[in-house]
């Protein structure tokens, strides 16, 4: 049944939204850690999402919309920003190098709060797209009594 499957596919986009959001609350939270345990300040984490079922050509999404496979998103991985880390001079720091900088993690505060607002109406709007799909499913058995 076609409306299932809508709940289905917002409902992968609730899970993968919740991911985002804990991993901008770890940036957030390690924004000033200059020391992990691998020895270096800490990097900043992205979700990676794709697609589920990775259709990609007009014919995949044609069959498909008749077979009622799932559709959705995925998390494909978490991968650590690669940007250069934050330099700041600050000689009496205790992770001062020799020069007196202090090299801090590539979390932007900034940044992080725009993805956060993105990924809070990214969730919102799966929640309201459940909300529809529930009133549409109880609206039809709505008729059925009648």
């Amino acid at each position: 049944m076609r409306l299932f499957s809508a709940i289905e596919t917002s409902a992968s986009g609730l899970t993968a939204e919740r991911l985002r959001l804990d991993l901008i609350a770890s940036n957030l939270a390690n924004a000033e850690s200059t020391r992990t345990e691998s020895g270096g300040p800490y990097r900043r984490k992205v979700a990676i999402f794709q697609p589920r079922g990775a259709r990609y050509s007009f014919r995949d999404i044609f069959s498909s919309s008749f077979s009622g496979a799932p559709e959705g998103v995925k998390v494909a991985g978490v991968r650590e920003d690669r940007s250069p880390f934050k330099r700041v001079y600050t000689p009496g720091h205790p992770e001062a190098d020799k020069d007196g900088y202090v090299t801090y993690p590539n979390v932007d505060v900034v940044t992080e709060m725009v993805d956060m607002m993105a990924a809070t109406r990214a969730y919102e709007a799966n929640v309201t797209a459940i909300e529809a799909a529930k009133a549409m499913a109880q609206r039809a058995l709505d008729v059925l009594r009648v």
